[in-house]
């Protein structure tokens, strides 16, 4: 592979290229009229104007693989978010001859749709939180809520991540509008609007398992991250390793998050979610799979000294674990911690909305 497209836009693909022309790859972006200044256009060798505009430009896969070919792109890589855990967009850069740097579209459709990895969960024995295994209709969500009436439940898009496309819900009157708006910020973000539902586990840490494999059956864990300050179902802050975790809930974890990948022969990097009881900590639950590239993978590298994406490309080349020094977990070092910095703006009521402008000036604190 000498020519790789990055099937999405900003900080990922401006991350993913990096990356990539180190290893000796020439790098294409695509763009819709809208994002043709944008800096990730700018840094890449080549570019290719895609029809649309916004975000449905970027789940559009028939442009997509077209610009692929017209570029003479050997592989694709989809980033986060978009199509990256489309299985049919994996099967689109199959049958094109591309190499599709994730998952396999056999895998996608289980990992990458949460409903699929839940299934899998329970198979293998893995604590769930107590909720639907397939697409849930307003109906079924309804019953669902009637059959534990004093808890809390949770409305979430099947694909995809990110918070989007989720809702929690502990007043029954909302539940109907709180999932036409899941159905259709899914649709809008991940071109799917199929939601399942679950109950609220309201005193809970959240913990996410960093795996990798090579698709041969070597899977190894890259240890684990606390994402559990959150807002609006946003990651706020995330911390790698997760402090003050028992030993015996983080050993549990990581086993079963290797068990789930292993039973699939996973291939590439992959994240397996897990919410623990903040109350009795050897408690834990399986919530989701993202059979992708995570936002927060920086704390991972930080800690192991390791460059996911260029794992990725590297895995989807061909080599495996062992031919990478990973036949084991690495050795960590310290901590790490990220934090997202949102742009927002008060409303009359009080409530923040996303915004936009221009940062002047950006002095991160530093020390000596």
């Amino acid at each position: 592979m000498k020519k790789l497209l990055i099937a999405n836009r900003g900080e990922i693909a401006i991350r993913i290229g990096q990356t990539a022309k180190e290893l000796g790859y020439s790098t294409i972006a695509v763009f819709p009229e809208d994002d043709a200044s944008a800096l990730h256009v700018q840094q890449s060798d080549e570019s290719v104007q895609i029809p649309g505009a916004g975000a449905q430009a970027y789940l559009n896969i028939e442009e997509i693989i077209n610009a692929a070919k017209t570029c003479a792109a050997d592989a694709v890589h989809p980033g986060y978010g978009f199509l990256s855990e489309n299985p049919d967009f994996a099967t689109a850069c199959d049958d094109a001859g591309i190499n599709f740097v994730g998952p396999t579209a056999a895998q996608l459709s289980i990992f990458g749709n949460k409903a699929g990895a839940r299934a899998l969960a329970a198979e293998l024995g893995i604590p769930l939180v107590p909720g639907t295994n397939e697409d849930t209709s307003l109906a079924a969500v309804i019953g669902f809520q009637d059959q534990h009436p004093d808890k809390g439940v949770v409305i979430k898009a099947i694909s995809g991540g990110g918070g989007r496309g989720m809702r929690i819900v502990e007043d029954r009157n909302e539940i109907e509008k709180s999932f036409e708006r899941c159905k259709s910020e899914a649709n809008l973000a991940f071109g799917d609007d199929r939601v399942y539902v679950e109950l609220l586990i309201h005193r809970a840490r959240h913990i996410e398992v960093q795996i990798v494999g090579d698709g041969t059956g070597g899977v190894t864990h890259l240890w684990e991250r606390d994402c559990s300050t959150q807002r609006q179902n946003q990651k706020i802050v995330e911390v790698a390793p997760s402090p003050n975790m028992p030993d015996s809930t983080r050993t549990a974890l990581l086993q079963a998050a290797v068990k789930m990948a292993s039973h699939a022969s996973y291939r590439g990097v992959g994240t397996f979610e897990f919410l623990v009881n903040a109350d009795q900590p050897d408690e834990f639950f399986f919530i989701e799979a993202n059979a992708r590239l995570q936002v927060e993978h920086t704390v991972t590298e930080a800690i192991t000294g390791l460059d996911l994406v260029a794992l990725q490309l590297k895995i989807a080349a061909g080599e495996t674990l062992d031919e990478l020094g990973l036949s084991e977990p690495p050795a960590t070092n310290g901590y790490a911690i990220q934090c997202r910095i949102n742009m927002e703006t008060p409303g009359k009521k009080g409530m923040f909305k996303p915004t936009g402008g221009t940062i002047n000036i950006f002095e991160p604190p530093s020390g000596p």
